[in-house]
């Protein structure tokens, strides 16, 4: 294992199917109809391959897929190849030395494709899963949300039964994208249609702190158990004054990039709940120092993705499990989006519940030619 250098990354923009429109409070995700780009990498070291994949979400993030691509290609690419594959925390410290935090982790959807890659290689290295090669799988299962996102009030109850049919038990509500009564009536509306599911809802940043403790107040009513990322990411006192005087539980996305960020939080006392998510978090490897620190604190833990397709789907229900998130998690790529690049073996869904992969790497079997036959760009390095 310690004599397995990488050889080489190769970086793939592929087009998929996309199966519903999503939208959030920064603008659209999916539109139906219109392809999906992912930028897929595959890093090959002793003959052995990892793949792992970058979600570019404009709408949510500054990362696109030409400064994915491109990030990858010239700068982050070139300092891991001739490294050892097995040195993860290396190739994170590596990645910095290129393309630097500044005020806060850089470009960290572009570094999460890579750490991916490099644990799904190493899990095929050794024949073992991700979970194994931790030594942390305290859950073989992790339950999931269906998005309620961008529909009427009166087009709720139809979401909440296509999720249903889908064999879907718990909601995830988007809001922000309308105004404050009308956010309130979508959220009633889905408590109506699901009267004993849990329901957390998600703003994206989208209030300033008199309209989200507005919206707590008025949301409380409803049972909700999670009021996530409700202001600007970096408005550590809004926050804070937020958490005081919420009667829901306040939980950080946006505002946790990096493991040092939850630590202002925590020392500020500015967060009930911190969202694990690997690609906002550069990868696997620092997203477990974060759910770490987050255990470590005392908080609880909630899962959430970036409409991934299979290759982060799994990535993340890993880290979910090595953690125990026991209750419901946004992982809703398959709601949204169609993984044409998987040839064999991958995630088993059934009845909302995403059973942990168990099969070297990731668990997820990927058809390179298909790859290539999707692919609208190709690099390598």
């Amino acid at each position: 294992m310690e004599s397995l250098v990488v050889e080489r990354v190769e970086t793939f923009v592929v087009e998929l199917p996309s199966i519903r429109s999503f939208s959030i409070s920064g603008g659209s995700v999916t539109t139906a109809g219109k392809p999906a780009e992912r930028v897929l990498v595959k890093v090959t070291a002793g003959g052995v391959t990892g793949w792992g994949e970058a979600t570019p979400t404009p709408s949510w993030t500054y990362e696109t897929v030409e400064s994915i691509s491109t990030t990858i290609h010239r700068y982050l690419a070139p300092v891991l190849v001739g490294r050892p594959a097995w040195d993860l925390d290396g190739a994170c410290a590596a990645y910095e030395k290129v393309i630097n935090r500044g005020l806060t982790i850089g470009s960290p959807i572009a570094k999460s494709a890579l750490d991916i890659a490099l644990h799904d290689l190493l899990g095929r290295a050794l024949g073992v899963p991700v979970g194994v090669l931790w030594g942390q799988r305290r859950l073989d299962r992790i339950r999931l949300g269906w998005i309620v996102a961008g529909q009427a009030p009166g087009e709720v109850r139809k979401a909440v039964e296509e999720g249903r049919a889908e064999g879907y038990h718990a909601y995830k509500v988007k809001v922000g994208l309308h105004d404050e009564a009308t956010d309130v009536s979508i959220v009633a509306a889905v408590r109506e249609a699901a009267p004993d599911a849990p329901i957390w809802v998600d703003a994206n940043q989208a209030y300033t702190v008199d309209a989200a403790l507005r919206m707590a107040r008025r949301l409380a009513e409803f049972d909700v158990s999670a009021f996530e990322q409700p202001l600007p990411a970096n408005d550590v006192t809004g926050l804070r004054r937020l958490r005081d005087h919420s009667p829901l539980p306040v939980a950080l996305d946006e505002s946790l990039r990096h493991p040092s960020d939850l630590a202002t939080f925590v020392k500020l006392d500015a967060v009930d709940i911190a969202i694990a998510k690997v690609q906002r978090s550069g990868g696997l490897t620092l997203s477990r120092r974060l759910c770490q620190l987050a255990e470590d604190a005392g908080l609880r833990i909630m899962g959430s993705g970036l409409t991934d397709t299979d290759l982060g789907f799994a990535a993340s229900l890993h880290l979910f499990a090595a953690f125990g998130v026991d209750t419901p998690v946004d992982l809703n790529g398959r709601q949204f989006v169609r993984s044409a690049y998987v040839g064999g073996s991958t995630v088993e869904v059934v009845d909302g519940t995403a059973l942990v992969p168990t099969g070297p790497g990731l668990g997820v079997e990927v058809d390179e030619d298909a790859v290539r036959a999707l692919a609208s760009a190709h690099w390598s390095v």
